[in-house]
């Protein structure tokens, strides 16, 4: 769903990447703190086997694939936040570990069409429950995708690489049948 608000400023040329942008104003990328974000990596494993698929979505205003992320909740913990992302975008639940699995930047583009650095620190979230309606419903697409096609699908060198060399924490691995 689109935004009625009005901007106070235009969007830039989505034809331009976010390098380009900043590389026409690089005192954009230095002149603030980066904001914190907390994403959530949403596994599950294929049928009875070690191996996972992991969870990617695409982007509601570019379309670009991603994982669940959000801003900071009032009143709730970093892994609880990327929960709730993870059920609000993608309509997914289930056992999320408490520390983060790693963490990766970012520049995010603003509704007012400034672009500012992100951290995301993302949380490992075993799927038990995949629902069939949720907010963000039909704004998204959803897949389920080997680590490395994961890897191949998003946009961050960093969050690539935390896609491929993924191990799920925190529960005995599955007989390698």
């Amino acid at each position: 769903m689109k935004s009625t608000k009005k901007r106070s400023k235009p969007r830039p040329d989505r034809s331009q990447t976010l390098l380009k942008q900043l590389a026409a104003v690089p005192g954009r990328l230095f002149t603030g703190a980066f904001r914190q974000q907390y994403g959530a990596l949403c596994f599950r494993y294929r049928g009875d086997g070690p191996h996972v698929e992991i969870l990617v979505i695409t982007s509601r205003e570019a379309g670009r694939w991603v994982i669940p992320k959000g801003w900071p909740m009032k009143g709730k913990k970093p892994f609880e936040a990327a929960a709730t992302e993870a059920w609000e975008e993608a309509g997914v639940s289930g056992t999320v570990k408490k520390k983060p699995v790693g963490r990766y930047t970012y520049l995010k583009e603003l509704d007012d069409g400034d672009v500012v650095p992100c951290i995301v620190d993302v949380f490992q979230i075993e799927v038990t429950e995949v629902a069939g309606g949720f907010k963000e419903q039909g704004q998204r697409i959803l897949e389920w995708v080997s680590p490395d096609e994961a890897a191949r699908r998003v946009r961050e060198i960093e969050l690539k690489s935390l896609l491929v060399e993924f191990e799920p924490r925190g529960r005995k691995r599955r007989n390698r049948g």
